[in-house]
Protein backbone atom coordinates (compact mmCIF):
# COMPACT_ATOMS: atom_id res chain seq x y z
CA UNK A 1 0.00 0.00 0.00
CA UNK A 2 1.21 3.60 -1.34
CA UNK A 3 2.01 6.42 1.40
CA UNK A 4 -0.80 8.25 0.03
CA UNK A 5 -3.29 5.73 -0.18
CA UNK A 6 -2.56 4.39 3.47
CA UNK A 7 -3.16 7.95 4.70
CA UNK A 8 -6.37 8.31 2.83
CA UNK A 9 -7.42 4.96 4.50
CA UNK A 10 -6.44 6.26 7.26
CA UNK A 11 -8.34 9.34 7.14
CA UNK A 12 -11.28 7.40 6.36
CA UNK A 13 -11.44 4.99 9.33
CA UNK A 14 -10.82 8.42 11.84
CA UNK A 15 -13.66 10.23 10.04
CA UNK A 16 -16.40 7.16 10.52
CA UNK A 17 -15.01 7.00 14.04
CA UNK A 18 -15.73 9.87 14.50
CA UNK A 19 -18.94 10.61 13.07
CA UNK A 20 -20.07 7.54 14.85
CA UNK A 21 -19.70 8.84 18.11
CA UNK A 22 -22.41 9.43 20.43
CA UNK A 23 -22.69 12.34 22.65
CA UNK A 24 -25.45 11.59 25.27
CA UNK A 25 -26.94 15.27 26.49
CA UNK A 26 -27.22 13.65 29.70
CA UNK A 27 -23.80 13.24 30.33
CA UNK A 28 -23.51 17.17 29.65
CA UNK A 29 -25.90 18.43 32.41
CA UNK A 30 -29.20 18.06 30.74
CA UNK A 31 -31.92 16.82 33.36
CA UNK A 32 -34.62 15.98 31.16
CA UNK A 33 -37.51 16.35 33.87
CA UNK A 34 -39.89 18.62 31.62
CA UNK A 35 -39.32 21.99 34.29
CA UNK A 36 -35.23 22.65 34.10
CA UNK A 37 -34.20 24.79 31.46
CA UNK A 38 -32.09 22.28 29.44
CA UNK A 39 -30.31 24.62 27.03
CA UNK A 40 -27.49 25.39 27.50
CA UNK A 41 -26.56 21.16 28.48
CA UNK A 42 -27.84 20.53 25.56
CA UNK A 43 -26.18 23.50 23.63
CA UNK A 44 -22.99 22.25 25.33
CA UNK A 45 -23.47 18.87 23.54
CA UNK A 46 -23.85 20.25 20.41
CA UNK A 47 -20.70 22.18 20.45
CA UNK A 48 -18.78 19.21 21.33
CA UNK A 49 -19.80 17.34 18.63
CA UNK A 50 -19.49 19.72 16.29
CA UNK A 51 -16.58 18.12 14.38
CA UNK A 52 -19.23 15.24 13.61
CA UNK A 53 -20.79 12.39 15.60
CA UNK A 54 -24.51 12.01 17.02
CA UNK A 55 -26.00 14.53 19.78
CA UNK A 56 -28.77 11.71 21.21
CA UNK A 57 -31.70 13.33 22.79
CA UNK A 58 -32.54 9.78 24.90
CA UNK A 59 -35.79 8.55 25.08
CA UNK A 60 -38.55 8.77 27.96
CA UNK A 61 -36.81 12.15 29.03
CA UNK A 62 -38.75 15.81 28.49
CA UNK A 63 -36.20 18.16 27.82
CA UNK A 64 -37.45 22.06 27.95
CA UNK A 65 -35.48 24.31 25.29
CA UNK A 66 -35.58 27.74 24.06
CA UNK A 67 -33.20 28.47 20.83
CA UNK A 68 -30.44 25.15 19.69
CA UNK A 69 -28.09 25.81 17.65
CA UNK A 70 -27.02 22.91 15.65
CA UNK A 71 -23.58 22.17 14.27
CA UNK A 72 -22.89 21.27 10.31
CA UNK A 73 -21.77 17.64 10.10
CA UNK A 74 -23.63 16.42 13.46
CA UNK A 75 -26.68 13.96 13.46
CA UNK A 76 -29.09 15.33 16.00
CA UNK A 77 -31.05 12.57 16.50
CA UNK A 78 -34.20 13.14 19.05
CA UNK A 79 -35.80 10.01 20.27
CA UNK A 80 -37.03 11.96 23.26
CA UNK A 81 -39.22 14.80 23.56
CA UNK A 82 -38.12 18.65 23.36
CA UNK A 83 -40.86 21.04 25.33
CA UNK A 84 -40.39 24.61 24.05
CA UNK A 85 -40.36 27.26 26.57
CA UNK A 86 -42.80 29.97 26.84
CA UNK A 87 -40.46 32.55 27.90
CA UNK A 88 -39.42 35.03 25.44
CA UNK A 89 -36.35 35.80 27.62
CA UNK A 90 -34.87 32.24 26.91
CA UNK A 91 -34.76 33.00 23.45
CA UNK A 92 -31.58 33.90 21.49
CA UNK A 93 -33.37 34.29 18.37
CA UNK A 94 -36.58 34.05 16.57
CA UNK A 95 -36.63 30.37 16.27
CA UNK A 96 -35.94 27.07 18.41
CA UNK A 97 -33.98 24.52 16.29
CA UNK A 98 -31.87 26.64 14.21
CA UNK A 99 -28.55 26.29 11.82
CA UNK A 100 -26.61 28.70 10.20
CA UNK A 101 -24.01 27.43 7.24
CA UNK A 102 -23.99 24.10 8.69
CA UNK A 103 -23.37 21.74 5.79
CA UNK A 104 -23.92 17.92 6.19
CA UNK A 105 -26.99 18.41 8.66
CA UNK A 106 -28.89 15.73 10.31
CA UNK A 107 -31.70 15.76 12.49
CA UNK A 108 -33.41 12.21 12.48
CA UNK A 109 -35.12 9.87 15.33
CA UNK A 110 -38.14 8.92 16.69
CA UNK A 111 -39.20 11.83 19.28
CA UNK A 112 -41.24 14.77 19.60
CA UNK A 113 -40.86 18.81 19.25
CA UNK A 114 -43.82 19.80 21.21
CA UNK A 115 -44.78 23.79 20.64
CA UNK A 116 -47.28 24.87 23.44
CA UNK A 117 -48.93 27.09 20.97
CA UNK A 118 -51.55 28.05 23.52
CA UNK A 119 -48.93 29.86 25.86
CA UNK A 120 -48.22 32.21 22.69
CA UNK A 121 -51.63 33.27 22.54
CA UNK A 122 -54.04 36.03 24.41
CA UNK A 123 -57.50 34.18 23.71
CA UNK A 124 -59.86 32.13 21.32
CA UNK A 125 -62.30 34.55 18.94
CA UNK A 126 -65.51 31.45 19.03
CA UNK A 127 -66.61 34.47 16.20
CA UNK A 128 -63.77 33.55 13.91
CA UNK A 129 -62.95 30.09 15.09
CA UNK A 130 -59.35 30.78 15.71
CA UNK A 131 -56.83 31.81 18.68
CA UNK A 132 -55.72 36.08 19.19
CA UNK A 133 -51.91 35.57 19.21
CA UNK A 134 -49.69 37.40 20.96
CA UNK A 135 -46.57 40.15 19.42
CA UNK A 136 -43.98 37.66 19.51
CA UNK A 137 -43.63 33.41 18.93
CA UNK A 138 -40.73 31.95 17.67
CA UNK A 139 -40.88 29.45 14.45
CA UNK A 140 -39.99 25.63 15.30
CA UNK A 141 -37.37 25.41 12.85
CA UNK A 142 -35.24 28.18 11.26
CA UNK A 143 -32.43 26.30 8.98
CA UNK A 144 -30.81 28.61 6.96
CA UNK A 145 -28.11 28.35 3.81
CA UNK A 146 -27.28 24.28 4.91
CA UNK A 147 -26.15 22.10 2.44
CA UNK A 148 -26.74 17.99 2.34
CA UNK A 149 -29.41 18.59 5.16
CA UNK A 150 -31.61 15.67 6.40
CA UNK A 151 -34.57 15.86 8.01
CA UNK A 152 -36.05 12.34 8.73
CA UNK A 153 -38.89 10.28 11.33
CA UNK A 154 -39.21 13.29 14.00
CA UNK A 155 -42.67 14.95 14.49
CA UNK A 156 -43.04 18.14 15.87
CA UNK A 157 -46.71 19.36 16.95
CA UNK A 158 -48.41 22.46 18.28
CA UNK A 159 -46.24 25.02 17.15
CA UNK A 160 -46.89 28.80 17.51
CA UNK A 161 -45.83 30.21 14.43
CA UNK A 162 -43.96 28.68 11.34
CA UNK A 163 -43.14 24.77 11.36
CA UNK A 164 -40.11 23.71 9.39
CA UNK A 165 -38.84 27.20 7.70
CA UNK A 166 -35.69 25.96 5.60
CA UNK A 167 -34.17 29.03 4.00
CA UNK A 168 -31.35 29.32 1.57
CA UNK A 169 -30.87 25.56 1.52
CA UNK A 170 -29.34 23.43 -1.00
CA UNK A 171 -29.77 19.46 -1.37
CA UNK A 172 -32.26 18.74 1.43
CA UNK A 173 -34.44 15.97 2.51
CA UNK A 174 -37.00 16.22 4.54
CA UNK A 175 -38.68 12.25 4.47
CA UNK A 176 -41.37 11.03 7.10
CA UNK A 177 -42.04 13.72 8.94
CA UNK A 178 -45.02 14.36 11.33
CA UNK A 179 -46.87 17.89 11.75
CA UNK A 180 -49.58 17.46 14.27
CA UNK A 181 -50.15 21.36 14.96
CA UNK A 182 -53.67 22.79 15.95
CA UNK A 183 -56.07 23.75 13.01
CA UNK A 184 -57.65 26.31 14.85
CA UNK A 185 -53.81 28.69 15.11
CA UNK A 186 -53.33 30.78 12.51
CA UNK A 187 -49.82 30.81 10.66
CA UNK A 188 -48.73 27.71 12.09
CA UNK A 189 -47.48 26.56 8.62
CA UNK A 190 -46.19 23.11 7.97
CA UNK A 191 -43.23 22.68 6.06
CA UNK A 192 -41.59 26.35 4.01
CA UNK A 193 -38.31 25.70 1.48
CA UNK A 194 -37.39 29.40 1.19
CA UNK A 195 -35.32 29.90 -1.69
CA UNK A 196 -34.21 26.49 -1.61
CA UNK A 197 -32.80 24.51 -4.42
CA UNK A 198 -32.75 20.28 -4.79
CA UNK A 199 -35.18 19.55 -2.20
CA UNK A 200 -37.18 16.52 -1.41
CA UNK A 201 -40.10 16.32 0.99
CA UNK A 202 -41.71 12.62 0.83
CA UNK A 203 -43.63 10.52 3.56
CA UNK A 204 -44.66 13.23 5.34
CA UNK A 205 -48.28 14.03 7.06
CA UNK A 206 -48.98 17.29 8.11
CA UNK A 207 -52.08 18.90 10.32
CA UNK A 208 -51.99 22.89 10.14
CA UNK A 209 -54.15 25.59 10.81
CA UNK A 210 -52.12 27.95 7.80
CA UNK A 211 -50.37 26.37 4.39
CA UNK A 212 -49.49 22.83 4.28
CA UNK A 213 -46.30 22.54 1.87
CA UNK A 214 -45.71 25.58 0.74
CA UNK A 215 -42.73 26.96 -1.69
CA UNK A 216 -41.88 30.43 -1.61
CA UNK A 217 -39.33 32.99 -1.79
CA UNK A 218 -39.55 35.66 0.72
CA UNK A 219 -37.45 39.11 0.94
CA UNK A 220 -34.35 39.09 2.36
CA UNK A 221 -31.21 40.88 3.03
CA UNK A 222 -29.28 38.42 1.40
CA UNK A 223 -29.44 37.43 -1.74
CA UNK A 224 -30.45 33.47 -1.47
CA UNK A 225 -30.87 32.97 -5.19
CA UNK A 226 -33.58 31.09 -6.87
CA UNK A 227 -36.28 28.56 -5.44
CA UNK A 228 -35.97 25.59 -7.45
CA UNK A 229 -36.10 21.77 -8.37
CA UNK A 230 -38.53 20.94 -5.51
CA UNK A 231 -40.12 18.01 -5.35
CA UNK A 232 -43.20 16.94 -3.01
CA UNK A 233 -44.88 13.56 -3.07
CA UNK A 234 -46.70 11.00 -1.28
CA UNK A 235 -47.66 13.04 1.76
CA UNK A 236 -50.89 13.36 3.62
CA UNK A 237 -52.24 16.78 4.33
CA UNK A 238 -55.27 18.47 6.47
CA UNK A 239 -54.82 22.24 6.72
CA UNK A 240 -57.40 24.95 6.65
CA UNK A 241 -55.61 26.90 4.30
CA UNK A 242 -53.69 25.93 1.20
CA UNK A 243 -52.86 22.30 0.54
CA UNK A 244 -50.29 22.45 -1.43
CA UNK A 245 -48.57 25.83 -2.59
CA UNK A 246 -46.85 28.20 -3.70
CA UNK A 247 -46.16 31.99 -2.43
CA UNK A 248 -47.29 33.80 -1.17
CA UNK A 249 -44.05 35.76 -0.92
CA UNK A 250 -42.75 35.56 -4.77
CA UNK A 251 -39.70 38.26 -4.15
CA UNK A 252 -37.30 35.95 -5.99
CA UNK A 253 -37.79 32.73 -8.91
CA UNK A 254 -39.56 30.07 -8.29
CA UNK A 255 -39.40 27.08 -10.92
CA UNK A 256 -39.19 23.45 -11.63
CA UNK A 257 -41.46 22.51 -8.98
CA UNK A 258 -43.64 19.04 -8.86
CA UNK A 259 -45.92 18.09 -6.60
CA UNK A 260 -47.34 14.70 -6.84
CA UNK A 261 -49.32 11.07 -5.35
CA UNK A 262 -50.56 13.34 -2.40
CA UNK A 263 -53.99 13.57 -0.68
CA UNK A 264 -55.44 16.70 1.04
CA UNK A 265 -57.72 15.88 3.73
CA UNK A 266 -58.64 19.37 3.76
CA UNK A 267 -58.28 22.43 2.75
CA UNK A 268 -59.06 25.99 1.68
CA UNK A 269 -57.79 25.95 -1.75
CA UNK A 270 -56.78 22.51 -3.02
CA UNK A 271 -53.81 23.64 -5.54
CA UNK A 272 -52.48 27.05 -4.61
CA UNK A 273 -50.51 29.08 -6.42
CA UNK A 274 -50.30 33.04 -5.38
CA UNK A 275 -47.72 35.63 -7.50
CA UNK A 276 -48.12 38.71 -5.37
CA UNK A 277 -43.98 40.21 -6.05
CA UNK A 278 -41.73 40.40 -8.43
CA UNK A 279 -40.37 36.98 -9.24
CA UNK A 280 -41.36 34.56 -12.26
CA UNK A 281 -42.95 31.36 -11.64
CA UNK A 282 -42.50 28.89 -13.92
CA UNK A 283 -42.37 25.29 -15.08
CA UNK A 284 -44.78 24.19 -12.06
CA UNK A 285 -46.58 20.11 -12.34
CA UNK A 286 -49.40 18.93 -10.00
CA UNK A 287 -50.12 15.79 -11.01
CA UNK A 288 -51.79 12.54 -9.33
CA UNK A 289 -53.39 14.43 -6.54
CA UNK A 290 -56.90 14.08 -4.44
CA UNK A 291 -58.11 16.90 -2.48
CA UNK A 292 -60.75 18.05 -0.56
CA UNK A 293 -61.47 22.17 -0.26
CA UNK A 294 -64.18 24.03 2.12
CA UNK A 295 -65.23 27.07 3.14
CA UNK A 296 -64.12 28.18 6.56
CA UNK A 297 -65.08 30.74 9.27
CA UNK A 298 -63.66 34.36 8.41
CA UNK A 299 -60.73 35.46 8.46
CA UNK A 300 -59.45 32.48 7.62
CA UNK A 301 -58.00 33.01 4.10
CA UNK A 302 -59.21 30.89 1.09
CA UNK A 303 -62.51 30.67 0.04
CA UNK A 304 -62.80 27.06 -0.77
CA UNK A 305 -61.08 27.39 -4.27
CA UNK A 306 -61.13 24.27 -5.67
CA UNK A 307 -58.07 25.06 -7.92
CA UNK A 308 -56.44 29.01 -7.49
CA UNK A 309 -53.30 30.23 -9.60
CA UNK A 310 -53.51 34.01 -9.05
CA UNK A 311 -51.11 36.84 -10.31
CA UNK A 312 -51.96 39.81 -7.82
CA UNK A 313 -49.66 42.96 -6.88
CA UNK A 314 -49.52 43.09 -3.69
CA UNK A 315 -50.05 46.77 -3.92
CA UNK A 316 -50.46 49.76 -5.92
CA UNK A 317 -45.92 49.96 -6.34
CA UNK A 318 -45.52 46.35 -7.14
CA UNK A 319 -44.22 45.53 -10.52
CA UNK A 320 -45.41 41.85 -10.81
CA UNK A 321 -43.89 39.06 -12.22
CA UNK A 322 -45.13 36.56 -14.70
CA UNK A 323 -46.70 33.23 -13.87
CA UNK A 324 -46.40 30.87 -17.10
CA UNK A 325 -46.07 27.30 -18.06
CA UNK A 326 -48.25 25.20 -15.64
CA UNK A 327 -49.22 21.68 -15.77
CA UNK A 328 -52.42 20.21 -13.48
CA UNK A 329 -52.76 16.33 -14.55
CA UNK A 330 -54.46 13.51 -13.04
CA UNK A 331 -56.83 15.23 -10.45
CA UNK A 332 -59.78 14.92 -8.73
CA UNK A 333 -61.54 16.89 -6.23
CA UNK A 334 -64.43 18.03 -3.93
CA UNK A 335 -64.94 21.32 -3.23
CA UNK A 336 -66.95 24.41 -2.46
CA UNK A 337 -66.19 26.91 -5.22
CA UNK A 338 -64.47 27.25 -8.35
CA UNK A 339 -61.00 26.30 -10.35
CA UNK A 340 -59.82 30.57 -10.70
CA UNK A 341 -57.05 31.09 -13.07
CA UNK A 342 -57.21 35.03 -12.67
CA UNK A 343 -53.86 37.15 -13.70
CA UNK A 344 -54.09 41.40 -14.51
CA UNK A 345 -54.09 43.43 -17.50
CA UNK A 346 -50.17 44.09 -16.80
CA UNK A 347 -49.43 40.01 -16.03
CA UNK A 348 -51.49 37.48 -18.01
CA UNK A 349 -51.10 34.18 -16.76
CA UNK A 350 -49.42 31.84 -19.73
CA UNK A 351 -49.45 28.50 -20.69
CA UNK A 352 -51.60 26.35 -18.16
CA UNK A 353 -52.58 22.81 -19.53
CA UNK A 354 -55.44 21.16 -17.35
CA UNK A 355 -55.39 17.29 -18.01
CA UNK A 356 -57.64 14.38 -16.47
CA UNK A 357 -59.07 16.77 -13.99
CA UNK A 358 -62.34 15.65 -12.27
CA UNK A 359 -64.09 17.49 -10.31
CA UNK A 360 -67.28 17.61 -7.58
CA UNK A 361 -68.94 20.58 -6.73
CA UNK A 362 -71.26 21.23 -3.87
CA UNK A 363 -72.00 23.08 -0.82
CA UNK A 364 -71.59 21.34 2.81
CA UNK A 365 -70.47 24.13 5.35
CA UNK A 366 -72.44 26.48 7.09
CA UNK A 367 -70.23 29.43 5.91
CA UNK A 368 -71.34 31.97 3.39
CA UNK A 369 -70.20 31.83 -0.08
CA UNK A 370 -70.13 33.06 -3.61
CA UNK A 371 -67.08 34.89 -3.47
CA UNK A 372 -62.38 34.71 -4.23
CA UNK A 373 -59.98 35.58 -1.83
CA UNK A 374 -57.61 38.11 -3.61
CA UNK A 375 -55.82 38.44 -0.42
CA UNK A 376 -53.06 39.58 0.48
CA UNK A 377 -52.98 42.77 -2.01
CA UNK A 378 -54.29 46.60 -1.58
CA UNK A 379 -55.25 46.34 -5.22
CA UNK A 380 -58.19 44.98 -5.45
CA UNK A 381 -61.04 44.36 -2.92
CA UNK A 382 -59.93 41.43 -0.76
CA UNK A 383 -62.88 39.19 -0.85
CA UNK A 384 -64.47 39.42 -4.73
CA UNK A 385 -68.26 38.47 -4.94
CA UNK A 386 -68.54 35.76 -7.72
CA UNK A 387 -70.65 33.43 -9.70
CA UNK A 388 -70.14 29.69 -8.29
CA UNK A 389 -68.49 28.45 -11.83
CA UNK A 390 -66.49 25.58 -12.88
CA UNK A 391 -63.74 26.91 -14.79
CA UNK A 392 -63.45 30.99 -13.77
CA UNK A 393 -60.73 32.45 -16.30
CA UNK A 394 -59.39 36.13 -16.82
CA UNK A 395 -56.33 38.05 -18.23
CA UNK A 396 -54.52 34.72 -19.61
CA UNK A 397 -53.48 32.90 -22.73
CA UNK A 398 -53.30 29.99 -23.90
CA UNK A 399 -54.95 27.99 -21.72
CA UNK A 400 -55.59 24.26 -22.52
CA UNK A 401 -58.27 21.86 -20.80
CA UNK A 402 -58.46 18.07 -21.91
CA UNK A 403 -60.75 15.74 -20.72
CA UNK A 404 -61.53 17.69 -17.81
CA UNK A 405 -65.46 16.90 -15.95
CA UNK A 406 -67.18 18.79 -13.80
CA UNK A 407 -69.62 17.46 -11.33
CA UNK A 408 -72.56 19.39 -9.72
CA UNK A 409 -75.85 18.53 -7.21
CA UNK A 410 -78.51 17.40 -9.35
CA UNK A 411 -80.64 20.12 -11.08
CA UNK A 412 -77.94 22.55 -10.17
CA UNK A 413 -75.87 22.62 -12.95
CA UNK A 414 -73.72 26.55 -13.43
CA UNK A 415 -71.47 27.33 -15.83
CA UNK A 416 -68.15 25.07 -16.53
CA UNK A 417 -66.05 28.02 -18.09
CA UNK A 418 -66.63 31.00 -17.81
CA UNK A 419 -63.56 33.48 -19.53
CA UNK A 420 -62.67 37.20 -19.66
CA UNK A 421 -60.19 38.63 -21.40
CA UNK A 422 -58.32 35.44 -22.34
CA UNK A 423 -57.08 34.59 -25.23
CA UNK A 424 -55.85 30.90 -26.94
CA UNK A 425 -58.23 28.72 -25.02
CA UNK A 426 -59.11 25.24 -25.79
CA UNK A 427 -61.20 22.85 -24.32
CA UNK A 428 -61.26 19.09 -25.46
CA UNK A 429 -63.51 16.31 -24.22
CA UNK A 430 -65.03 18.94 -21.62
CA UNK A 431 -67.91 17.58 -19.16
CA UNK A 432 -70.23 19.64 -17.34
CA UNK A 433 -73.37 17.86 -15.75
Amino acid sequence: MNNKLFLLTALLALSFSVAAKTFNVLDFGAKGDGATLDTVAIQRTIDAASKGGTVLIPHKYTFLIATLDLKGGINFQLEGTLLISTNHNDYAGDGVITASNSPDLKITGGGEIIGQSLSYMTSYEATNEWWLFKEWRPKMFVLTGCTNLVVRDITFSDAPYWGLHMLGCENVLVDNVTVNNRLDVPNDDGIDPDHCRNVEIKNCRVTCGDDAIVVKSTRQTNNFGDCANIHVHDCIIRTQDAGLKIGTETVGNIHDILFEHCKILSSSRGLCIQLRDEGEISNVIFRNIEFTSRYHSDPWWGRGEAISFTAIPRNAATKLGKLHDVTVENISGRAENSVRVEGTAASRIANVHFKNVSLAFSRWTKYAGGVYDNRPTKVLPPLEPHAFEGFSLRYADNLFLQNCSLHWPPHKVSNGIHAEEVNGLKALKFSNE
